[in-house]
């Protein structure tokens, strides 16, 4: 270890100073030279070496203020007792000695280099500046201020960095801004050429609005002046009609007395009629349960319906199709079921999708199925509920009595199997199919069938 510095030399009985390790002061006349002012992390890094070395010192040899510090854990002495441990590294040379041994012997070649005086190129000057300062061989000075001119340079490169890290912050924020004004700049010169076209187009409307009052004007001269003629007309085909009104009224009355003969003659024809018309209908009737035992038909046990599903039941096909508005009304839809023999077609992802579209598929189904079972039992009607299908349903519930459930196969789609269910009906039965899609309706309609909208379904339903 080198001798210690002749600076730190005091005069024998004077009291130690006190005060934190980083000293700045000018040299007393006569006294030994001033501390330096030392760098905050060359600073902190010697208190933590003091801190490191005080449990190692003899109690006795310890300055008094720092034997309550040497009790503190190791992680607490530097950061509780920091000003203590440097003012007695400043004031006491025998303990800066004591810490500088120490920490030469844990820096290896190091310290070895800085108590010679030398500073190693890739040492850290922190570490360099505060072995120096502990050991303070020839030119220990120089090395103190060669670590703070260090620390000064990357705290101001650091600085630099932070500088222009902000400045291209800011530059790609400025850039940002100018794209969006750019952006902002050509929305409003489309704006600007829209209300241009805007105003030119207002100005022709005025133009042609002006000329459109204009001879609105000259033709209510032209219509006030027709007017008073006619009220001239008026006035004499009134009293032409006064007479005539009063020659008709005496032709009523005779019109009344022929009338009232006609009555009593047209009550005698018709009850003759009636009673002709009885034994017409039961020669019909029993004309009819003779051909019937004639020709032994027996009741139908199928309907022309079921001959069409049983061609779709393979299969079903995914497709889709436009939707367009017609007839709403519930009560047109009530009077058609009314009628004897009905037969309801419904296009049934066209109505769950307009009433309960927000559904998975499968309750929509569900939904309309059952729904369309409480319709079969209230009027006794044949239902068939039509549904697109890309694949065969599985797990489907089984239908409600009186309702019949198809899906269409593939390459067609639910369109043409409600079109191709209203072809195999006789002519003259009722035959009603709900669907909001317009080219369903007119192609149901030139075949006979009331096409009727989504809504009016969706509404019984709801009444029900």
């Amino acid at each position: 270890m080198a001798a210690p510095d002749p600076t730190d030399a005091r005069p024998e009985g004077a009291a130690p100073t006190t005060g934190a390790l980083p000293l700045s002061a000018d040299q007393p006349a006569g006294g030994p030279p001033a501390e330096p002012v030392l760098p905050e992390p060359v600073r902190s890094r010697i208190v933590v070496l003091a801190a490191a070395a005080l449990p190692e010192i003899p109690t006795d040899e310890m300055p008094p203020q720092l034997r309550k510090v040497a009790k503190f854990a190791p992680n607490r002495r530097a950061r509780y007792g920091g000003a203590a441990i440097a003012a007695a590294l400043t004031n006491d040379p025998s303990l800066r000695q004591r810490v500088a041994a120490r920490a030469l012997t844990e820096a290896g070649e190091l310290g070895t280099a800085v108590s010679e005086g030398v500073s190693p190129a890739a040492a850290d000057p922190v570490e360099v500046a505060a072995l120096a300062y502990l050991m303070r061989p020839a030119g220990w000075r120089e090395l103190v201020d060669a670590a703070g001119a260090a620390v000064r340079a990357e705290a101001d490169r650091a600085a630099v960095a932070e500088l222009i890290r902000d400045a291209e912050a800011r530059a790609n924020r400025a850039e940002h801004d100018r794209t969006v004004a750019r952006v902002e700049v050509e929305k409003l010169r489309d704006e600007l050429a829209r209300v241009r076209e805007e105003l030119g187009q207002l100005r022709e409307e005025s133009r042609q609005l002006s000329r459109t009052l204009r001879e609105a004007q000259a033709q209510q001269r032209r219509a006030n002046e027709l007017l008073a003629t006619e009220r001239g007309r008026a006035a004499r085909a009134a009293a032409d009609h006064d007479a005539e009104l009063r020659r008709l009224r005496a032709k009523l009355a005779d019109a009344e007395l022929t009338a009232g003969a006609a009555r009593q003659s047209a009550k005698e024809t018709r009850a003759v009629d009636d009673a002709r018309l009885w034994l017409l209908l039961e020669t019909i009737g029993q004309a009819a349960q003779g051909l019937r035992r004639e020709l032994a038909l027996d009741p139908a046990d199928r309907l022309p319906a079921d001959y069409v599903a049983d061609a779709f039941t393979d299969r079903p096909a995914a497709a889709t199709s436009t939707r367009a508005r017609d007839t709403d009304d519930p009560a047109r839809l009530d009077d058609l079921l009314a009628l004897p023999r009905a037969h309801l077609v419904v296009d049934g992802y066209n109505v769950t999708k307009r009433g309960f579209g927000e559904m998975p598929l499968e309750q929509q189904r569900k939904r309309l199925i059952t729904g369309l079972g409480g319709i079969a039992a209230q009027t006794g009607d044949e239902v068939t509920v039509v549904f697109d299908g890309a694949e065969r349903m599985h797990g489907l519930p089984p239908a409600p009595r009186g309702v019949r459930v198809l899906f269409s196969r593939k390459g067609e789609t639910a369109d043409e199997l409600i079109r191709r269910l209203v072809r195999a009906e006789p002519s003259g039965r009722v035959i009603v199919v709900v669907s909001s899609d317009r080219e369903v309706a007119d192609g149901v309609r030139r075949h006979g069938a009331y096409p009727m909208g989504a809504d009016s379904l969706l509404r019984r339903l709801a009444r029900s």
